[in-house]
């Protein structure tokens, strides 16, 4: 599967429980191939990064568990068919229930779960909002806002608002949901925190000079990826090499490619650090959303010292110390001409001051340490 998602640890020292933390914190996880890979890899391997700092925390001392030990048994997948079409027919958005039906004993018997994404938080707050997750949830949201206006009417849409202010806190990646979420949650919601993704500056350090093998190269899975636009770029520039690395969803929707187009799907997290350290410019367009803005590729290829192009979307334009012309090049969403014309410039002016100036911002404010203390401090309140 397509390896670009969550970083994680490299060596990090972190203190032990002293009492001021929980004990024990129960984690959910998408389900999906390449987590339960990550699960099953050593630690201290690039795979591990998809775990959302599980490994720092169970550093500190810290019992963890996680949803996806074992598989959901015929009780469990049951309960999940019920409570989907319950959920559908009264217009509401649901998600993978049935991990958590088969998780219970062990949700209920953590101090904090911490939700790693919308697709087990919403099973967990409506659960919560039923009774049978008894446990405080960390909600992390990604891309909430776009799911909750799809909701089905005002009383689905209380329903839910019910369910998520019973969350102990909701974490974002982006300033701009945080703002969304408070604002759609009322006075006396639970606290809605912004913290910022982060990248393991260790493992994504730039290694010994050598030839870049292409001139662009662009990766990600997300469905906001406007790969289309790339791609018109590259037909417009003959002479120059491009890469795509993508999800396969991505990869089936690009019809017709230029010749100077590589794309590659279904690859590891180490071959997508390989991309990116043998870019010339990384670029990544991006469609106008509220929570993705590449960030996980982008933090990447700037640990690598990469110059990087990228759409600012309003998940990254504040909060991530991003500069345009200092430390990365900044272009609106949707505007193929400004991004062509940042794509080439960069190209044509080397950049290595623009990589050296990333490298700087991730080591000095997006670090994984930095990421992981954010997160045990919301896990601690």
């Amino acid at each position: 599967m397509l390896a670009v998602g969550v970083p994680g640890q490299a060596g990090v020292t972190v203190s032990p429980v002293d009492g001021s933390g929980p004990a024990s914190v129960f984690f959910a996880y998408r389900d999906a191939p390449e987590r339960r890979a990550a699960l099953a890899a050593p630690p201290g391997s690039l795979d591990r990064y998809r775990l959302f700092g599980l490994d720092e925390i169970a550093a500190r001392g810290v019992r963890v568990r996680h949803n996806l030990e074992h598989d959901p048994g015929a009780a469990a997948n049951l309960g999940d068919r019920v409570a989907r079409f319950a959920v559908a027919r009264a217009g509401g958005y649901g998600g993978d229930f049935a991990s958590i039906f088969a998780s219970l004993g062990a949700v209920n018997r953590s101090d904090v779960v911490l939700s790693t994404v919308d697709t087990v938080g919403i099973p967990l707050v409506l659960l919560a909002r039923a009774g049978l997750v008894r446990r405080p949830v960390v909600y992390t949201a990604i891309g909430l806002p776009e799911r909750l206006v799809q909701l089905g009417g005002p009383r689905i849409t209380g329903f839910y608002r019910a369910a998520l202010r019973r969350a102990r806190a909701i974490v974002s990646y982006a300033e701009s949901e945080v703002a969304w979420l408070r604002d759609w949650l009322g006075p006396g919601g639970p606290p809605v925190v912004f913290v910022p993704f982060g990248v393991d500056v260790e493992a994504f350090r730039p290694g010994p000079g050598a030839e870049p093998e292409d001139d662009v190269v662009s990766v990600g899975a997300d469905p906001r990826r406007d790969f289309g636009l790339l791609t018109d770029i590259a037909a417009r520039h003959p002479e120059l090499r491009f890469r795509i690395v993508a999800g396969a969803d991505n990869a089936r929707g690009l019809g017709s490619l230029p010749g100077n187009v590589a794309v590659e799907t279904d690859i590891t997290l180490e071959a997508v650090r390989a991309r990116l350290a043998g870019a010339r410019v990384v670029a990544l367009p991006v469609r106008e959303n509220s929570y993705s803005g590449a960030t996980t590729v982008l933090l990447q290829a700037m640990a690598l010292g990469k110059p990087v192009v990228v759409s600012r979307t309003e998940a990254i334009a504040a909060g991530y110390s991003l500069e345009d012309g200092v430390n990365c090049r900044l272009v609106e969403p949707g505007d193929a001409a400004a991004f062509e014309a940042a794509v080439v410039a960069t190209l044509d002016s080397g950049a290595d001051a623009l990589g050296s100036r990333a490298r700087e911002t991730v080591e000095l404010h997006l670090s994984w340490q930095h990421y992981t203390a954010a997160l045990w401090d919301v896990l601690s309140g």
